[in-house]
């Protein structure tokens, strides 16, 4: 299975999904003009992933700022992941975004799936 790669930019998050390391990565902002588009690609890796994945996953968020329908992709994510055992997501947010510790805590409370919310000073 092939990783995937993709360079950040001012409304697209970095994404690197290692296919033999089981760390997925999302960091920067997510505001694309195509959310769907932008994350298909990324929706149907992890699906693929999910047949064969690894016995520990972790998907790591380092998002500064995402809009609704990046929110709405996102959920999609953790559903699939929920379903892989061994897997789980580190919440990473600046410590003084509150905003950004309860969007955390939302997601964690709505899905099955372990959450570990971690507070940094700056990304």
């Amino acid at each position: 299975m092939d990783n995937i790669f993709i360079e950040q930019t001012s409304k697209t998050p970095r994404v690197d999904f290692n296919a033999q390391t089981g760390f997925l990565h999302l960091a920067g902002i997510s505001i694309p003009e195509n959310t769907v588009g932008f994350y298909r690609t990324l929706i149907y890796w992890i699906n693929e992933y999910a047949l064969n994945p690894l016995p520990e996953t972790t998907l790591v968020l380092k998002l500064e700022y995402f809009n609704t329908s990046s929110s709405v992709v996102l959920l999609d994510m953790f559903k699939i992941l929920s379903k892989i055992e061994g897997a789980k997501v580190d919440w990473y947010y600046e410590s003084d975004d509150v905003e950004m510790e309860e969007v955390g805590k939302d997601y964690a409370n709505m899905i099955n799936l372990p959450f570990k919310l971690i507070a940094v000073d700056v990304f």
